[in-house]
């Protein structure tokens, strides 16, 4: 599935500057795979930023959820946790599974997110937070490859979109208590 212009409009909409300690970059991208990295510093110690990551519902914009409601999706921080979102009628979703932990300064997830599920791709997203002078560094990678009709390298910019304004909204969750 290639993604057609109003996808690639949908995944980018809404998405804002990275200023305020944000960078954004899309580190490789070719027709089997990207790499997106977004970096952002947060003026929260290490243990305040890892206890927002885990509520992920209250921080995620809901427009890039399958339910339209970000307070469906949940985190949960330990090895083979589901990064999952409730769907109506008892339906849900598997976004990301942890395959990797060290609590407080790494979570690697496996998985691919949102359209991407529908197609061959796969990843891995890996968060790292360093403290420093009780400011925390926080970091975060998305490694894709696989099949897709067309290749993937139309993909990265609109991810990398998604993934930088969901790293500016975490970084005002974790100093304020509000994403906006």
């Amino acid at each position: 599935m290639r993604p057609s212009p109003p996808l690639i409009a949908l995944l980018a909409a809404g998405v804002l500057s990275l200023a305020g300690g944000a960078s954004a970059e899309v580190v490789d991208s070719q027709a089997a795979g990207f790499e997106v990295k977004e970096v952002v510093d947060i003026d929260a110690p290490a243990a305040k930023v890892w206890e927002a990551m885990g509520h992920v519902g209250d921080w995620w914009k809901s427009e890039h959820s399958f339910s339209g409601d970000a307070h469906n999706l949940s985190l949960d921080l330990k090895p083979g946790g589901c990064f999952c979102e409730r769907l109506p009628r008892g339906g849900g979703v598997t976004h990301m599974t942890v395959i990797y932990i060290r609590p407080g300064e790494t979570v690697r997830l496996a998985g691919a997110l949102g359209p991407l599920q529908g197609t061959g791709a796969q990843g891995h997203m890996t968060w790292a937070l360093r403290e420093v002078s009780g400011h925390t560094h926080l970091s975060l990678t998305y490694d894709v490859g696989g099949y897709v009709r067309g290749g993937l390298q139309s993909w990265s910019k609109p991810v990398d979109d998604v993934l930088g304004e969901q790293m500016v909204r975490l970084r005002r969750y974790a100093e304020t208590g509000n994403p906006d």
